[in-house]
């Protein structure tokens, strides 16, 4: 196909490389153009909801995935001081999604299995060391500048190039919301808490330092653990990532354990934005280019694959099946709407509950959620709304 005929992705993540595998499946041109070398393995995110899983099936992607993860049945929240509150058992779901089940997979091992389909498609290719600094566009088509001057020009192109996107930057596309005043400190650990109690994924609250916790395979058997904690922003970067201050952290969580041996260190500094919109003509964004927010919840990944897929739909009806180019606005209406009214506000809501201070406050949500739990239809509900079927559902709805 010649370059009028093809889509130019930026970005090697998993949006970027969800969007060329199914675009590629459909017969499609794609060059997936990635500033880096070779996947990135540093400590992100690791967690697969069931309408993920049921979007990969088809092309084998679930199948790989399940191979190399965990199957997470519950998820808990926890008191740091009062212990278990409740634990949600997403079999309710079972019902309405083939996955009634969180998987735990690190996200480089997606790219690594997406990257391994791709290559199985001639009409779609992926460079390596392509640093994107422009991009410009006419009514034919979009070009991607390079570092070293090269340009690359497709009929259109998806900006999946992360929260401080180049491509976004370059269409003069706002990213509209805010800073938190504290970054997370994200320790893995080979610690096991699974014998004291403890699921696979868990979120502790307290009003003076919360934590999230959850279990990743790692290498193989037994796995590895990562620690959520917030961190001053002031304070200084070298000492939050040593290994004693870490350890130190996990015996203030859990100090009957004591000591605790730490494998590595992240910090991160958290927004909580949405793109302004998601298309200008030729060129779009998706995943971490068009939204960012807090891990809590586990949605920011998978909301971004669910981004590429939606794109790569609506595309291919224009391209291989005569649609107006019209539809494509119908990408934007449907995935900013529910990037506002469900993963912004689940996510936010959620760090509120982790660290409210007010003990009434705290007393009266435990009891919702206690009650929440006691009652099916309640928990069915609680559960469909944040395994992200129902954000799905909504944007089906919008034409």
């Amino acid at each position: 196909m010649a370059a009028s005929d093809r889509v130019v992705i930026c970005g090697a993540g998993p949006s970027g490389l969800t969007a060329a595998l199914f675009l590629a499946r459909q017969g499609i041109e794609v060059l997936v153009l990635e500033r880096g070398t070779e996947i990135y393995e540093d400590p992100r995110a690791a967690t697969f909801h069931p309408p993920t899983m049921e979007m990969f099936e088809a092309s084998g992607v679930t199948e790989a995935l399940h191979q190399r993860g965990i199957v997470a049945r519950t998820w808990q929240f926890r008191d740091r001081r009062e212990g278990l509150i409740v634990e949600y058992d997403l079999g309710v779901l079972a019902g309405v999604t083939r996955y009634p089940y969180r998987l735990q997979c690190e996200q480089h091992k997606l790219c690594a299995i997406l990257i391994d389909k791709l290559a199985q498609f001639p009409n779609a290719a992926l460079r390596w060391g392509a640093e994107v600094v422009d991009v410009t566009q006419d009514a034919r088509g979009a070009t991607a500048v390079l570092a070293d001057g090269e340009r690359v020009t497709g009929a259109w192109l998806l900006g999946a190039d992360g929260g401080r996107s180049v491509v976004r930057k370059s269409c003069d596309i706002g990213f509209e919301g805010f800073t938190y005043e504290e970054r997370f400190l994200v320790i893995t650990t080979p610690h096991d808490f699974e014998p004291q109690g403890y699921a696979f994924s868990n979120y502790v609250s307290d009003p003076q330092e919360w934590s999230a916790l959850f279990k990743v395979p790692a290498k193989g058997p037994p796995g590895r653990w990562r620690v959520v904690f917030p961190v001053a922003v002031e304070a200084a970067e070298e000492a939050l990532l040593s290994h004693e201050n870490a350890a130190a952290r996990l015996a203030g969580f859990m100090p009957e354990q004591a000591p605790f041996e730490v494998i590595h260190t992240n910090l991160y500094q958290v927004h909580q934005r949405v793109a302004t919109r998601y298309r200008q003509g030729r060129v779009f964004v998706s995943g971490d280019a068009a939204h960012v927010n807090n891990p809590l919840g586990s949605m920011g990944m998978n909301f971004g694959i669910h981004d590429a897929v939606s794109f790569a739909d609506l595309l291919g009806q224009v391209m291989l099946h005569g649609a107006p180019d019209t539809l494509l606005d119908r990408y934007d209406r449907q995935r900013r709407h529910i990037a506002h009214q469900y993963l912004q506000s689940m996510t936010i809501q959620n760090k509120q509950v982790m660290e409210e201070r007010d003990p009434e406050v705290r007393r009266q949500r435990q009891q919702q959620m206690r009650q929440t739990v006691a009652d099916r239809d309640q928990l069915f509900a609680f559960l469909y709304r944040t395994s992200m079927l129902e954000g799905l559902k909504a944007a089906a709805e919008i034409a």
